[in-house]
């Protein structure tokens, strides 16, 4: 191990792609100043760049799932950020815990600044600032806990100095925890800030106060008949004769109301104004020397379901230095729809001017809505943890158009598989849905490479998918999926699919032109009540139905069609939802509970699955043969659930790991006529607790084995009943539940073994498996040749590591890693071999 900070440099790790979804919560996103959104990915802060719609990074951290993020400057101040260097973003999760990081804008790097002092007791329900200047800010975090807390943050003058972090204020609201909050400067140069809270009791409380605390509460407003989700103070506004800022709040009774706080004047020229009349506009409070009006300026009502966000649009820089507050704001509601309000210019009235919204029939909603800091976009996070982007591509008048947008799981991601040439990967998750990520060639000037994309989402299920394995050998591309049923589940790819991938590869794969001369199946449908996918066929006419009786309105019973059609550009979320499955062509039976593993040979002529199991008779392991997909073996060996099975690289071994804490290694003979000899060679325990991964060598007998004990094994199969172990690896810092091999030199037996942890950091193992001159395996040299960058990493444990068929390796030099994990992430590295 000595050489380890030698090797460490050879090897260089750069992200390819990041596919995630958005937790689902309300307050998770937050649009920055510096044009980059942030979300919580389950305990992961996740960063996001809409202009070339692409994750750049992950933010690890956090321990719970990430409830809220706001930037310092946010979108609402990017007019104070034109000189920062540096930007700060708070990120506040279900454990209470609230987190600074620091995003510098030339070398685009981060770094994790501090974790606040004193976190709350339950878990952050929202967080809200405000930019006092270009080196300070004042922000608040409220929790379910009952509490709120006021915070002053001094920035540092360089990129490595210490943010001044204080306390000033500490509010117990009782037992109805608020929800939503917003700051704000109080008209009139009086120094005092305002700051609003709404939650489960109806109200609007307005509290004023000091940056250097002291927040009393100034009045309770009162309309809202049900929780207040959203509150978002404007900038000041010069009216006439008068300075004012306006509240807008948003709530579950599917109202919008917009209060007006106007300053009056000082109390020291005109004491006795306070009189009964100024209380019938709304309430009149104090604060310091100067006394404030409020007043309810209008009401909105246009949604059909909770409104979940409002947001005042960015102010406007005129003149170059002088800023000027939009009469515009923008709700989300759980209707499935964004609406742009503004007062009709002769009458004051606030109106809806625009509405954007997904018709699909899978999507329950909107939890929030974000304008860009220019505010010719606006962005909307919903029910099924995706992203929708509209831009305003108008000359004269708006015209707001889709665009495209990151996407992945909201759920932990339980495995992954390459195309069988390593044109795409399948993931399957416990979001009860199986997507393919693929390179789509650049398009934009924008953007250096060919980026990744969701193209497709082959399956839509009714739960949560524990394992996928794509069906090798030739033919049309194939998949099988287990999740929490004891069916498995084979899928064949339609004709709709076949064609967008030739886009998506450029029409650079021969074998896509036979197989589109082949597949008749151009798509696939859902039925209502029903878990199986049924195909679409191609001759048949798109004429639906005669549907009279229900009118076209959507019924339990009466579904959408889908309209599966060829993408010569990365699908959006309405078009992936519906229109993307692949038909279901045959069920397998068989096993008696939920399936947990799947494994394809590399010749593509068997399956091999496996279930959860608390008893030997349940353990087995089932094979099937390709195309007939008859049952042609039960594997009996171990008493507990098979977590992980894979084929040795000649397919003449099964290698099966267990939580039994032993492995097993079946011989598979083709014995012709359907039918399959195997053997059981070997049962061996192989370590102190459940073994969680396994993977052999690509270029011969010798496989490892990992487990929560923290220590991976390698083996070798010596003759038809002897297993060697060859070495164990010095012992990790965590749990090890994923491992991969990739060979590198058939001539040396050298490749190198990535590793994953529960932890979610992953390295990389150089490992030669050479012969004496007796032709005796020698003890491996292994040596840890890279530690992966925390930022590249996986915030929670990798639940799988697969490396990308080498036929399709760009460079000798440069080989691709996938993974996933618990934190809903679909990862792709380049390694490059320097």
């Amino acid at each position: 191990m000595g050489s380890k900070s030698d090797r460490m440099q050879q090897v260089k790790v750069e992200r390819v792609f990041i596919g995630a979804g958005c937790n689902r919560i309300v307050n998770n996103v937050s649009w920055g100043a510096c044009d980059l959104v942030a979300f919580g990915s389950q305990n992961a802060v996740a960063i996001l760049c809409p202009k070339i719609a692409q994750i750049l990074t992950t933010l690890p951290g956090h321990k719970a799932s990430v409830n809220c993020t706001y930037w310092l400057p946010n979108a609402k101040f990017a007019y104070k950020a034109v000189e920062m260097e540096r930007h700060y973003l708070l990120s506040g999760d279900a454990d209470g815990v609230i987190i600074l990081w620091e995003y510098t804008i030339l070398d685009k790097k981060w770094r994790h600044v501090l974790q606040v002092p004193q976190p709350h007791i339950k878990g952050v329900t929202c967080i809200c600032g405000i930019m006092m200047s270009q080196k300070d800010a004042v922000f608040a975090s409220t929790s379910s806990d009952g509490t709120v807390n006021v915070w002053e943050l001094v920035f540092p003058f360089t990129s490595e100095g210490d943010c001044k972090l204080s306390c000033v204020e500490t509010l117990s609201i009782g037992s109805k925890s608020m929800v939503a909050l917003s700051l704000a400067e109080l008209p009139g140069n009086s120094g005092h800030l305002a700051l609003a809270m709404g939650g489960l009791d109806n109200k609007i409380h307005l509290y004023c106060g000091q940056r250097t605390g002291k927040f009393v509460p100034a009045c309770q407003l009162k309309g809202h008949t049900d929780w207040i989700r959203s509150l978002d103070f404007s900038l000041p506004i010069l009216g006439i004769g008068e300075t004012f800022i306006l509240l807008v709040t948003a709530s579950q009774d599917k109202g919008i109301r917009i209060w007006k706080i106007a300053f009056r004047d000082s109390l020291d020229t005109k004491k006795e104004e306070i009189s009964l009349a100024s209380y019938i506009k709304g309430p009149v409070f104090v604060a310091g020397s100067n006394s404030y009006q409020v007043s309810m300026e209008s009401l909105l009502i246009g949604h059909d379901d909770w409104v979940y966000s409002v947001e005042w649009q960015p102010p406007s820089i005129i003149n170059g230095n002088e800023c000027y507050q939009p009469q515009s704001l923008l709700s989300a509601s759980m209707d499935k729809t964004m609406m742009i309000w503004k007062p009709e210019k002769t009458t004051g009235i606030w109106i809806n001017v625009v509405t954007v919204g997904e018709l699909s029939h899978c999507a329950l909603g909107f939890y929030g809505g974000h304008w860009s800091p220019k505010a010719d976009s606006i962005l909307a996070h919903g029910y099924g943890g995706s992203f929708h982007l509209w831009k305003d591509v108008g000359v004269a008048s708006d015209d707001w158009k889709p665009q495209k947008v990151p996407s992945g799981h909201f759920a932990a991601v339980s495995d992954i598989a390459w195309a069988r040439q390593g044109e795409y990967i399948l993931s399957g998750s416990h979001d009860q849905t199986s997507r393919i990520y693929a390179p789509w060639p650049k398009n934009s000037c924008l953007e250096n490479e060919d980026n990744w994309h969701e193209i497709a989402r082959p399956q839509v299920h009714g739960h949560d998918i524990n394992c996928v394995t794509i069906i090798q050998g030739k033919g049309n591309h194939r998949f099988v999926s287990g999740a929490e049923e004891k069916v498995a589940r084979v899928f064949e790819a339609p004709l709709s699919f076949l064609r967008t991938l030739s886009h998506a590869t450029s029409g650079d794969s021969s074998l896509l032109d036979d197989l589109q001369a082949e597949v008749q199946i151009l798509g696939a449908n859902m039925s209502a009540l029903g878990l199986s996918q049924k195909p679409i066929y191609s001759q048949v006419s798109p004429e639906t139905t005669n549907r009279s009786n229900t009118d076209g309105l959507d019924t339990l019973e009466t579904v959408p069609e889908a309209v599966p059609v060829e993408f010569t550009e990365p699908p959006i979320e309405e078009q992936l939802a519906w229109n993307t499955l692949w038909p279901e062509s045959h069920k397998l039976y068989g096993h008696g509970n939920e399936l947990y593993s799947l494994c394809c040979d590399h010749s593509g002529k068997l399956v091999a699955s496996s279930c959860k199991a608390q008893s030997a008779s349940v353990a087995e392991v089932w094979l099937w043969q390709v195309g007939s997909w008859k049952s042609v073996g039960r594997l009996h060996s171990h008493s507990l659930t098979v977590t992980q099975m894979e084929f040795s690289h000649d397919d003449k071994y099964l290698l099966v790991v267990s939580r039994d804490r032993h492995f097993s290694v079946f011989s598979i003979k083709d014995a012709g006529a359907d039918e399959i000899n195997h053997e059981l060679m070997v049962r061996q325990e192989a370590h102190k607790r459940i073994i969680w991964a396994c993977s052999w060598n690509p270029f011969g007998h010798e496989f490892a084995t990992g487990s929560r004990d923290k220590t991976v094994k390698i083996w070798a199969v010596e003759n038809a009943s002897t297993i060697k172990q060859l070495m164990t690896l010095p012992s990790f810092k965590s749990s090890v539940t994923a491992l991969s091999w990739v060979g590198l030199g058939r001539q040396s037996n050298h490749g190198f073994l990535a590793v994953g942890m529960e932890s979610g950091l992953i390295e990389l193992w150089s490992l030669s498996c050479e012969r004496s001159d007796n032709g005796n395996l020698m003890v491996p040299n292994a040596t840890c040749v890279v530690q992966f960058d925390p930022f590249l990493c996986h915030a929670s444990p990798v639940n799988r590591l697969t490396w990308r068929p080498s036929e399709k390796i760009p460079d000798s030099e440069v080989v691709q890693l996938a993974s996933c994990g618990a934190d809903h992430c679909v990862r792709v590295f380049n390694i490059d071999f320097l």
